[in-house]
């Protein structure tokens, strides 16, 4: 099962990924983790990779096209991957199809969580993390049942990203509508594209997504 999850920061694709990884046994394959890991490992398209992002330049679509080829050659992408935060734009998805028809293979499903952007600013203003575990809570959604605890794994560290405002979110949000919404309009004229209500309940968007695989 190959699947792209497509949707605005906040969107909750992070917690619906977990949920996939846990059912399906398939990597969630990000692209900050992808050019970490090949940073970390020093291959070559890693040493370039860190040679740009030490001049504080943004990585350009052909080194992380390579990245994520040679992620799609580890094994455990060998039944199939959630991709997430790739492909970031048009010239990224042809890039992708590309990838993917050399190696007789093809996407099952792209799945966009449609979320409205105020609900996401308020989504990611509130949000906080385990700083061990990673666990995700909300100020007002989602606090952790013993107050200071995490749920998950006992800790009493937690932290915030510096970034989940309301200011930096809108102008995240700008960004994804002017490179990665037209996504949508790629996707669906190919036919792979299925839609869901993204502020549904955690349990229900879970359900929708099982439904869509499974149809």
């Amino acid at each position: 099962m190959k699947l792209i999850l497509l949707g605005p920061p906040g969107a909750g694709k992070g917690t619906q990924a977990q949920r996939l990884i846990n059912r399906h046994d398939i990597p969630q394959l990000s692209t900050g983790d992808m050019l970490r890991a090949a940073v970390a490992a020093g291959t070559e398209v890693g040493k370039t990779a860190k040679a740009i992002m030490d001049a504080g330049d943004l990585v350009p679509d052909d080194v992380v096209n390579a990245i994520v080829a040679d992620r799609l050659d580890e094994a455990d992408c060998a039944n199939g991957f959630i991709l997430d935060g790739y492909p970031r734009t048009l010239k990224q998805a042809d890039a992708l199809e590309s990838l993917l028809k050399t190696r007789g293979q093809h996407l099952d499903h792209v799945i966009e969580m449609r979320v409205e952007d105020d609900v996401l600013v308020k989504r990611v203003s509130g949000r906080f993390s385990c700083a061990k575990c990673g666990t995700v809570y909300h100020d007002e959604d989602r606090l952790p049942k013993a107050e200071g605890v995490c749920d998950t794994c006992g800790s009493a560290e937690f932290k915030r990203r510096p970034d989940d405002n309301a200011e930096t979110m809108r102008s995240r949000l700008r960004a994804y509508y002017k490179e990665t919404s037209p996504l949508v309009g790629y996707y669906h004229c190919k036919g792979t594209l299925r839609s869901i209500d993204g502020m549904a309940p955690i349990n229900e968007v879970s359900e929708h997504i099982e439904a869509i695989l499974k149809g």
